[in-house]
């Protein structure tokens, strides 16, 4: 019977403290609760047409792959699972998902046990013993919303935390294939200077026995040295920046510097994308953009807390219960007249904060502001890069057609400027200049190939490549409107 009551009166303290809520709520005004919806206008296409572009959809997850580079793959690979960038947003993640746990049990009642045993004594004489066993239940009533928007804006924090761990995951994975791309290059450009000096030096043989014979001046002879040592002293800066890339490379892939250098010693081509590249409409690459979702959930996590600071102007509701078993003795503690139990209804309302609450609501909507224009910022920035990429890609792929043309004239030039020298048909200024010519335009050629496979890069990474979203859906409304926010 006195459980009943017990259950009777707690029923009787919720009933009424809900009807002075309902009360209160028809006499305050709060705001919208409801997330906003952010508007951003983009283009309907793309300003640059691509002659790489094909109808249909390419993933863009493991863009990598496009390159058909085994080694290069298994960089990547190695730097997704151990890149220490990588592993610190995997722990910012965890943090955030906790948080979120947090604030989801501030929903929830409390519930506590305590236990206590009690020997006292008077004058030397004992007073007796006395047992206790209980439970203490307390629960904040979320009239206003104050904890449910803590739990929201902790829920966007956590999807913002997976987006930039996936923005990560995309940053790392462009880094490793450019530093690939690098590193290949330089390989290219150290095999053409050698090749060159190799040119250079038997042109140097032939001017020195053209001297011995008296058929040239000891100027040529010096020419042609100066010519060779020329190249020679671009070998070694080629061959440091070739070491320093490997070890950039390791340290990507977790490991230490020089860990990979005899693995990535042997000379391999530089990597080339295949063509057929499908791009989708700026609106749906900004949805797959991790930056942008990031962006996003910061904005939704932002409104969140204004809510909760504009709760946190209003009544707050608490209910506190406890149900013990208090006896003299171990064995009455079963006694059901040892039941000892109380509950306790409470509301708080700040009265007067000298304005501390209002202030407090502004101060969140200006951060949500602020969020606003951040996520603006990202969205304008990833169009720019995936633009930028796109002209990048389309110029290179225009320089490197020329450059190859002029490489295959500068090596026949070189060619037969070095035969009709032997002969001596013509002067040996027209040799330097020739080989000289040969040297930049295939040193040029190798260039242009890696600025080609870096801008495959820069626009996988631009187009949100690299990482796999949980979901294909957005918040955000991207609109053909003027670049707008709505509130």
């Amino acid at each position: 019977m006195k459980y009943d009551l017990i259950v009777w009166g707690w029923g009787l303290q919720a009933t009424v403290m809900a009807g002075v809520a309902l009360l209160l709520c028809g006499c305050v005004s709060t705001i919208d609760r409801q997330p906003e919806v952010v508007t951003i206008d983009v283009p309907r296409a793309w300003s640059v047409d691509s002659p790489s572009v094909s109808s249909e959809t390419t993933a863009l997850d493991q863009w990598w792959l496009r390159f058909e580079d085994p080694l290069l793959a298994s960089l990547i690979a190695r730097s997704l699972n151990a890149n220490t960038s990588i592993e610190s947003a995997k722990s910012a993640l965890r943090q955030a998902r906790a948080l979120r746990d947090v604030a989801a049990a501030g929903l929830l009642p409390a519930v506590g046990s305590s236990a206590s045993a009690q020997h006292g004594t008077s004058g030397g004489h004992s007073t007796g013993n006395s047992f206790k066993l209980g439970l203490d239940a307390s629960w904040e009533l979320d009239f206003f919303g104050g904890n449910r928007s803590a739990l929201y804006a902790s829920e966007a924090v956590t999807r913002a935390s997976e987006a930039t761990l996936g923005d990560v995951q995309r940053s790392i994975a462009a880094e490793v294939a450019l530093a690939y791309i690098t590193m290949r290059s330089a390989q290219a450009r150290l095999s053409v200077a050698t090749e060159n000096l190799a040119s250079q030096q038997d042109t140097l043989q032939i001017t020195q026995w053209r001297l011995q014979a008296g058929l040239v001046s000891s100027l040529e002879a010096e020419q042609a040295r100066a010519a060779a040592e020329q190249t020679s002293a671009q070998l070694p800066a080629l061959q440091t920046s070739l070491e320093q890339t490997r070890h950039a490379i390791a340290v990507l892939t977790g490991q230490p510097p020089a860990a990979l250098s005899p693995e990535l010693a042997p000379t391999g081509p530089i990597p080339r994308a295949t063509d057929g590249l499908a791009l989708n409409i700026p609106a749906e690459t900004l949805r797959r953009r991790p930056d942008v979702r990031a962006a996003e959930q910061q904005v939704m996590a932002a409104l969140a807390r204004v809510a909760q600071a504009d709760a946190a102007r209003y009544p707050s509701f608490k209910l506190n219960g406890s149900i013990g078993l208090n006896a003299l003795t171990l064995g009455a503690l079963t006694n059901g007249a040892s039941i000892v139990s109380a509950v306790l209804a409470g509301v708080s309302w700040p009265v007067f904060d000298g304005g501390a609450g209002i202030a407090q609501v502004r101060v969140q909507q200006a951060a949500a502001e602020q969020s606003r224009f951040a996520y603006r910022a990202v969205v304008l920035t990833a169009l720019k890069e995936v633009e930028d990429a796109l002209i990048a890609l389309r110029g290179d792929r225009e320089r490197l057609l020329h450059f190859q043309s002029a490489a295959g004239a500068a090596s026949d030039a070189a060619l037969m400027a070095r035969q009709r020298f032997a002969s001596g048909l013509v002067d040996f200024q027209v040799v330097l200049e020739t080989q000289r010519t040969q040297l930049n335009s295939q040193d040029a050629v190798a260039s242009a190939n890696a600025d080609l496979a870096a801008d495959h890069v820069r626009l996988f990474k631009a187009l949100g490549g690299g990482w796999l979203p949980n979901d294909v859906d957005s918040a955000v409304t991207l609109t053909d409107a003027p670049l707008s926010t709505r509130k």
